[in-house]
């Protein structure tokens, strides 16, 4: 009898992302039909990947946006695959719950099919994340068809495609034509038949992410493509205010640590200089 009481304090006492199960990518098409919103968001390092799992997120994205954030390129084209697994690495070692969700980097999967296998296996052995993401529609169904023949569940990613920064010369919301609205929702129709367990819609009309939210039968994450989609993404510096040059229409900033570290930091440099660190209680005695 005591034995079962210790038990049950201790399942009484275990926190709600202890008892909550696994994130997988059938979770994720369950949420869907219930109709229960998906949260993701990004992390690069064991430190905040741990505090991002605790908080219960559903999906981690180890995304090439480190390329920006972490390593301050003006773009995400320069990170390698190397970088990549390596960050992907620091974030499973934190991770319990989140499905974690590498982004394939550009040069690693674009027009040959052999290579994006090959680099897909690296990630998922190296780094041993769940899935991969790849920018782009038809004209890497190929790539991910490939991939999908290794069992490697892959998420796909239309709209704004920041790897093709170069090709598009700007940032600006994505598929307002008509044209290019159509070719969107064509591909979202090939990346699910392809096999792909969900796909993010960066920067588009929020009129044409509910069209194509309701027009597949696998989640959609939104970044910049209104309320309508089934679950939403922001990069974790954005949303804790420690970048704070990059202001889009859709980023809503939760804190703004930046203000917080620099006054912490600049705390410690005047204790310092003074003399009032460390004090007699943050020295030891013999």
């Amino acid at each position: 009898m005591r034995e079962f009481q210790i038990n049950h304090d201790r399942r009484k006492s275990m926190s709600v992302h202890q008892q909550a199960r696994k994130v997988t990518t059938h979770t994720l098409q369950e949420m869907k039909r219930a109709g229960e919103k998906i949260t993701m968001l990004t992390a690069y390092d064991f430190s905040l990947a741990k505090l991002v799992d605790n908080a219960g997120v559903d999906v981690i994205l180890v995304g090439d946006s480190a390329s920006n954030v972490m390593a301050g390129q003006v773009t995400t084209v320069p990170i390698t695959l190397e970088h990549m697994i390596y960050h992907a690495q620091c974030v499973q070692r934190a991770v319990d719950r989140a499905l974690i969700v590498v982004d394939m980097p550009f040069g690693t999967y674009q027009g040959n099919s052999a290579i994006a296998l090959e680099s897909a296996i690296r990630i998922m052995k190296e780094s041993e994340g769940h899935a991969v993401k790849l920018e782009g529609g038809a004209e890497i169904l190929q790539s991910i068809e490939r991939i999908l023949t290794a069992g490697i569940p892959v998420m796909g990613h239309l709209g704004l495609t920041p790897q093709s920064i170069y090709k598009f010369g700007t940032y600006t919301v994505r598929a307002k034509e008509d044209s290019e609205a159509e070719k969107l929702i064509e591909d979202a129709k090939l990346l699910e038949q392809a096999g792909c367990f969900a796909i993010v819609l960066e920067k588009i009309p929020r009129e044409l992410a509910k069209k194509v939210s309701e027009a597949i039968s696998i989640p959609t994450i939104g970044i910049g493509a209104g309320p309508d989609c089934d679950g939403q993404v922001l990069v974790l510096h954005d949303l804790l205010g420690i970048t704070m040059d990059f202001s889009p229409r859709f980023l809503r900033r939760y804190l703004n640590l930046a203000d917080d570290i620099d006054g912490a930091i600049k705390s410690y440099c005047s204790d310092v200089r003074s003399g009032d660190f460390p004090n007699d209680e943050e020295s030891y005695t013999s």
